[in-house]
């Protein structure tokens, strides 16, 4: 029988669990569930003899792959996958998987909010400024990236994309305008949504030479990860320019030092948040153990990241 672990150190939404459990017991497998625990000793111990893990945003170590003696795939609930050990698990022939486009719409709906937020002075009574008429930046066109199109185009704002990979036609036939260089992007664009995925090529891409470009008014909305941001550029952009805004679902290592000399200027909330709808959780969740049945069933690699 094989064994399915859900390693959550965040727990999914209650209806999550139920559902994973139905079609776990429905292939005949066991689960087994470690919720909230306190240390990645408690992680190590737990995947000994499991085939097959669902994590959210734990960390996938080499140490947790390597004590899984039998483990044969992981698979993150989420989009992003860098908090799981990809070369690690390459070398003991574990296939990693991420569940794309199942939290999407609950990131797009964020990154929205934040703008809205931000720009109505955070609800504090003052006036603020609307999003109609303004120009919306969309930095990778993938799951989320579309959805953030979809719906700042109900706010009346002008929007545009860029993202190498994906073809020009298909970003004009959503009605948003593609743009040839990413530097073209900031240059036009008054907010920038920021959807790339953190990896070698991202991290620190974000610096200070593209941020100088942005308009009066700039404003970076992140939902992506922290890493791609260069905290340096971050925080000298923030210095050069009065009018520079940052937005983020995850706050910068430089917190302290963005909250004590620029107030007004920023929003971060509290935790992780992109994910963090029920209908997300249970999203992904289902996904995730659904892609394990079909891996072992079907020899199903369709989400492989590894």
């Amino acid at each position: 029988m094989k064994k399915v672990l859900v390693a959550t150190e965040k727990p999914f939404a209650p209806e999550t669990l139920p559902l994973i459990k139905e079609i776990c017991d429905e292939a005949g497998y066991e689960l087994e569930v470690i919720e909230k625990y306190e240390s990645q000793d408690d992680l190590v111990k737990a995947v000994k003899e499991t085939n097959a893990i669902i994590v959210r945003s734990d960390k996938v170590t080499k140490e947790v792959i390597e004590a899984a003696e039998n483990l044969e795939i992981v698979v993150r609930a989420g989009a992003g996958y860098d908090n799981i050990d990809l070369e690690a698990a390459t070398v003991n022939n574990v296939v990693v998987m991420n569940t794309p486009g199942q939290n999407s719409n609950a990131v797009a709906e964020l990154a929205l909010g934040m703008m809205v937020y931000f720009a109505r002075n955070l609800f504090n009574g003052k006036p603020g400024t609307e999003l109609k008429g303004k120009k919306l930046g969309i930095h990778a066109y993938g799951h989320v990236g579309k959805l953030v199109a979809d719906i700042a185009k109900g706010f009346g704002m002008e929007i545009f994309a860029f993202d190498p990979y994906v073809d020009d036609t298909d970003i004009s036939k959503d009605n948003v305008t593609p743009v040839s260089s990413v530097e073209e992007l900031y240059q036009i664009c008054r907010y920038v949504s920021l959807h790339i995925p953190a990896n070698e090529k991202t991290r620190k891409s974000i610096n200070y030479d593209l941020l100088k470009q942005m308009p009066q008014g700039g404003t970076l909305v992140n939902t992506a990860r922290k890493e791609v941001i260069d905290e340096d550029s971050l925080l000298k952009i923030m210095e050069a320019r009065k009018d520079f805004y940052y937005l983020a679902d995850i706050a910068p290592d430089c917190k302290a030092e963005i909250e004590q000399k620029y107030e007004g200027r920023y929003y971060f909330t509290p935790k992780k948040m992109g994910a963090q709808t029920k209908e997300a959780n249970v999203n992904a969740g289902v996904a995730a153990a659904n892609q394990i049945i079909n891996f072992f069933i079907k020899d199903d690699i369709t989400y492989k990241v590894n």
